[in-house]
């Protein structure tokens, strides 16, 4: 297993102010870069407190790169349907520049309806504006004198500058919450997977993850070469009591977070998004001591952690990578230190020796 962090902020004006959010996770990407995690990756939404603090993940992800000579950085995901690929491109190509050549570009389709309506978007059309962004992005990032004749977009010839540092360009990422068809696309496409094993069952992330390598050995590509991330939020303490109490309230401002973004999916029905009308209840019914005895959440200490995360790879192999949500915002910096730390000290190396 690899392991990194992902930002994913759950708070507003009156729980947090944005310079203080972004000085805390920026303090953690060094955190993040000293204790040779992996890599760190950053959300993009829109005006909620769920995920609202981070409408553009290159801004953030620019500031880290200026810090840090290691780490990989992640977008979680990028959404193309917001976004001309021109442009999307353009800063993904300057940012794998500025850092070297540490981009993992991860696109997403979105699933709120509220961000659709601001950018006067239609919902049905996210699926198809998801699958022409990426394409274009990953040609203008690998050819030269691009030309687009898309439903939603139309120019050229443009060559893209700057060229991406990786060649052909960045790994490519997209992030699927419940679709199994996404995934056997993911896999044809030879596109890397992002997922939130929250969101199902076990045995619905096997199925998803079976179809997945299926169609990514299908394509011709080498079987065990794509890579596989998954999130899990993560409080780590010394006492796993203390580890839980803050779990709790993490995880519960986070379901209140979401509840309300998806507060819209009441009124809202699409083709695109089916059975995403029981979003609203499904965050009503969503119990912390439930999701911690599914494995959903990584809390506790660290021995109970690493018992934990023994299990996800028995369940889902031991190729993954696990990206821990450390900091929404409503924990203390200190808090989300003492985690890295924990995992960093006496989790990850245990796990390495016990496989």
């Amino acid at each position: 297993m690899k392991f990194g962090i992902v930002f994913f902020p759950t708070v507003g004006p009156a729980d947090k102010p944005a310079p203080q959010y972004f000085d805390e996770a920026l303090r953690l990407v060094d955190l993040a870069e000293e204790l040779g995690f992996d890599h760190v990756k950053m959300v993009e939404h829109y005006f909620f407190a769920y995920g609202g603090y981070s409408p553009d993940p290159v801004t953030f992800l620019a500031a880290a790169a200026g810090r840090t000579r290691r780490v990989r950085l992640g977008t979680s995901a990028t959404i193309p349907a917001f976004q001309h690929p021109v442009k999307l491109a353009g800063k993904l190509a300057m940012l794998d520049a500025l850092s070297g050549g540490r981009v993992d570009a991860a696109f997403g389709r979105a699933f709120l309806p509220d961000e659709f309506k601001a950018f006067g978007i239609p919902i049905d059309e996210s699926k198809d504006r998801f699958t022409e962004g990426v394409e274009a992005v990953k040609r203008l990032w690998a050819e030269e004198d691009v030309v687009v004749e898309g439903r939603f977009h139309r120019f050229g010839p443009v060559t893209l500058l700057p060229r991406p540092v990786q060649d052909p360009h960045p790994p490519v990422f997209v992030t699927t919450a419940r679709s199994a068809e996404s995934c056997a696309e993911a896999g044809r496409a030879g596109h890397h997977l992002q997922t939130v094993p929250n969101v199902m069952s076990t045995e619905e992330l096997q199925s998803r993850l079976a179809v997945y390598r299926a169609e990514w050995a299908a394509s011709g590509r080498t079987p065990g070469t794509e890579q596989i991330h998954f999130s899990y939020p993560c409080v780590v303490s010394e006492d796993g009591d203390s580890a839980r109490t803050k779990g709790r309230l993490d995880d519960d401002r986070n379901t209140a977070a979401i509840r309300a973004a998806v507060a819209s999916w009441e009124t809202t029905r699409s083709s695109a998004y089916p059975g995403y009308e029981k979003l609203v209840e499904a965050t009503r019914t969503s119990h912390f001591e439930g999701k911690l005895a599914q494995n959903k959440l990584l809390i506790g200490a660290p021995d109970q952690v690493r018992a934990q995360l023994e299990q996800i790879a028995e369940w889902f192999g031991d190729d993954i990578t696990i990206s821990l949500g450390v900091h929404s915002g409503h924990l203390s910096f200190e808090d989300a230190a003492t985690t890295m730390r924990l995992m960093a000290e006496q989790v990850i190396p245990k796990l390495s020796a016990a496989r």
